[in-house]
């Protein structure tokens, strides 16, 4: 495996690699679980034996909104590495600020249909830090996939989005949520919850299965079913709180009332200082 901080060092792995017959990367801020590791195999099914899997651990500062949270934001660079080693990815790039970004850099890459609700209302400039870094990534890297997992149901979107009217010549995959046993998504912010909370938040995703069957049961009012979500969320005995909880469009992401065409639940969800987002879809 090639571990790369520099840009001008993953150049010079990537020209080693001009015969590789496919490239993949999983772009990541780090601190490995089990969900990454699901991204990891499939990049490696994508790539087959004879391509090559680029993974990126990279805390983009350009996607926080607050100081406080880049600053804590979870790092374990070298239990990353090895999980990587263990896994077999070929190549990481691991570079710090510094080699991301030019110092008077004046260039943002912006989306503004998609990421104006949700996750985009309450964190400005965090989808434009978003889009920005994984255009590099992908301009670095020169993958033909980019693999990125669906619990963060916006930000997918938002690339996918980016990806087409840019035209770039990259096809961006999803992979499914991997959760605990408990149904709570997988995240490097679990570890941030107390025992209590993190057996609490498992209420998340029962919130949502309970809406979606409801309307499989028939239900398509989306008051009615974004009550029957936000009833379980709030049912919480050690203070939950609801950031947003919405019912909308799986491919425009706006709001919808009726539940007629392919939609998506979303919701982020307070434990103290600690953010949880899941969804899911309505078919």
């Amino acid at each position: 495996m090639k571990i790369s901080n520099q840009t001008e060092e993953l150049e010079q792995t990537l020209k080693a690699l001009d015969t590789c017959p496919m490239r993949v990367l999983v772009p990541t801020m780090g601190c490995l679980h089990q969900g990454h590791i699901e991204l990891i195999h499939r990049a490696r099914q994508l790539a087959g034996q004879d391509g090559s899997v680029i993974l990126s651990v990279f805390v983009n500062p350009t996607q926080f909104d607050k100081a406080e949270d880049l600053e804590n934001y979870p790092r374990s660079l070298e239990r990353d590495l090895s999980l990587c080693r263990e896994h077999g990815v070929d190549i990481v790039y691991a570079p710090a600020p510094a080699a991301m970004y030019h110092q008077d850099h004046s260039i943002t890459v912006s989306e503004s249909a998609l990421s104006s609700q949700l996750c985009g209302a309450t964190r400005p400039g965090h989808f434009d830090g978003v889009c920005t870094v994984v255009l590099k990534l992908i301009n670095l890297t020169q993958p033909a996939i980019a693999v990125f997992g669906k619990k963060d149901y916006q930000q997918l979107a938002v690339i996918r989005r980016m990806v087409r009217d840019l035209n770039v010549p990259v096809k961006i995959e999803g992979v499914d949520t991997i959760r605990e046993k408990s149904g709570l998504a997988l995240s490097s912010r679990n570890e941030r919850l107390s025992p209590a909370q993190h057996a609490d938040a498992a209420r998340i995703r029962r919130a949502l299965l309970a809406a979606r069957k409801a309307h499989q049961q028939g239900e398509v009012s989306a008051q009615t079913l974004l009550g029957i979500a936000r009833t379980e969320i709030e049912a919480s005995e050690v203070g939950a709180v609801i950031d947003y909880l919405e019912l909308l469009d799986s491919q425009t992401l706006q709001h919808i009332d009726r539940v007629n065409s392919a939609a998506v639940m979303a919701t982020a969800v307070f434990y103290g200082k600690v953010r949880l987002i899941d969804n899911i879809e309505l078919a």
